[in-house]
């Protein structure tokens, strides 16, 4: 709370130096003393997080290609040994980390970055990645956001299912057994609650509406300010004067989403303080949970039929929701949808694309996708997030290299290739330009002006970075690379 450090999050990854009792102790008997020195304090009693020396020197004279290549190394961290006093979640293999504050592994984030791995004929690292995966769901019941204590009460949009689909295209169909119980434990996860619950509530994850279907939520299991986020979570639950646990809860829901923040999460025509992400349906998580049933279907297809054809009506039931509750005729596009009162956001925003990426849609549907992307979504330089300015890190005019790969391959899939090698077109010279004039690929892009650099959310723009190059890499390894 003092501000000692500009980001929040140098404080929660810091180690103690010794029990943290006697810390504690030490710092009641000397606050209050004459002379006492905080930042000394916390240099004593803490190790500080210090990036790994990499010794590496950016330089735009490398292809992008090349630059790419350099990096897997830099960002790529050995198996962790355990340390009680440190909030780091041991990994038993390698990872690869986002870079720039990032610096552990990421759930979401990883897929995108594989992709490049994949591309770049590193498929062990690809390999490794899925595993600890694999062992973080055995071991606490679904992936956390990160490998980190305090990202434990929530998870991250669910692509595990995804991992394993693209592990599969090299190794065979045998890896779905071998992932199966993983991917069996994080749908028990998201689907936690739902057995006995009526038309019209939620609980955890889960919302059933009025007509008894079942939707999903993003949530987290706890409702106090984020440690990576401290000092800023109490500022914003300060200035909302909501209840501070309603306001630390829809943070950290948000958090779970991935796109934090964004005015997807608030309510209409408000800005961060009126956050209410815990009240929504979003209809990107519950596609890529119909993703993961299919996937569950697919896996138990040979070894058990009968819960092969339980996971195939699931993915049906949430089709026919997602369609019958999802869907804006108006925009022609999905939006998410405010469950309590069971009425659309009728925000057009980029997650529009998951369906497509998925593979839920009918043709008809699809072809007004394709619209509404090429007409209110495509940029000069990408794709938009929203058509909403907010100050927002997921909001325009930022592009984001994930929602540009989904709306892509979605595209693709539904035979609008010409759209598709247009928008990766844009994204590609986007992403080249911004190399050429820094030597850097960063986490975001500014898709609407030319020189400008994107900005937004609760940190600098960082570089690095994993999923950025991981897509990247994976557009220019197509055959038909624009």
């Amino acid at each position: 709370m003092s501000g000692l450090f500009s980001d929040s999050k140098t404080f929660a990854d810091a180690v103690a130096r010794r029990e943290p009792e006697l810390i504690v102790e030490r710092y009641r008997i000397e606050q209050h003393q004459a002379g006492f020195d905080l930042k000394r304090f916390v240099a004593d009693e803490f190790e500080l997080p210090r990036r790994p020396a990499s010794g590496f020197v950016s330089s735009a004279s490398q292809s992008v290609l090349d630059h790419i290549d350099a990096l897997w190394p830099i960002l790529t961290r050995p198996p962790d040994s355990h340390d009680s006093r440190s909030s780091r979640l041991p990994l038993a293999y390698p990872y690869v980390v986002p870079g720039g504050r990032f610096d552990e592994l990421y759930y979401w984030d990883s897929y995108f970055t594989m992709l490049g791995l994949e591309a770049r004929g590193r498929h062990s690292a690809v390999r490794d990645l899925c595993m600890n995966f694999k062992d973080l769901t055995l071991r606490y019941g679904h992936v956390p956001n990160g490998n980190r204590s305090y990202y434990l009460s929530r998870s991250q949009p669910p692509f595990l299912w995804a991992m394993v689909e693209l592990l599969s295209t090299r190794e065979g169909s045998q890896v779905w057994r071998e992932f199966l119980p993983a991917l069996e434990q994080e749908y028990q996860f998201w689907m936690k609650g739902s057995e006995r619950l009526e038309p019209h509530s939620a609980k955890r994850r889960v919302v059933r509406l009025s007509d008894g279907s079942l939707l999903n939520r993003y949530w987290d299991d706890r409702d106090t300010p984020r440690d990576e986020a401290y000092r800023e979570d109490i500022a914003t639950a300060r200035d909302s004067r909501r209840p501070p646990s309603e306001v630390y809860r829809n943070l950290r829901a948000a958090a779970e989403s991935g796109w934090d923040f964004s005015s997807r999460w608030f309510a209409p025509g408000g800005a961060l303080i009126s956050i209410r992400t815990v009240e929504i349906a979003p209809i990107d998580l519950n596609a890529l949970l119909y993703g993961l049933e299919s996937a569950l279907e697919r896996a138990y297809r040979e070894s058990d039929p009968e819960r092969a054809q339980s996971y195939e009506r699931l993915a049906a039931e949430r089709r026919f929701a997602l369609l019958n509750h999802l869907w804006s005729a108006e925009l022609g596009a999905f939006t998410d949808l405010v469950w309590q009162e069971e009425s659309s956001t009728e925000q057009l925003t980029a997650a529009t694309v998951v369906p497509l990426f998925v593979g839920l849609t009918d043709a008809i549907t699809a072809e007004h996708i394709a619209r509404a992307i090429e007409h209110k979504l495509l940029a000069p330089h990408g794709l938009l997030t929203t058509l909403v300015a907010s100050g927002e890190q997921w909001d325009a005019p930022n592009g984001w290299a994930p929602l540009v790969w989904m709306a892509s391959r979605g595209l693709r899939r539904y035979g609008y290739l010409e759209l598709a090698k247009e928008l990766e077109r844009r994204w590609i010279e986007r992403n080249s330009q911004k190399y050429r004039d820094s030597g850097k690929l960063v986490e975001k892009y500014d898709v609407l002006a030319a020189l400008s650099s994107a900005g937004g959310g609760e940190y600098p723009l960082q570089d690095g970075f994993g999923w950025t190059n991981g897509v990247l890499a994976a557009f220019l390894a197509q055959s038909d690379a624009p």
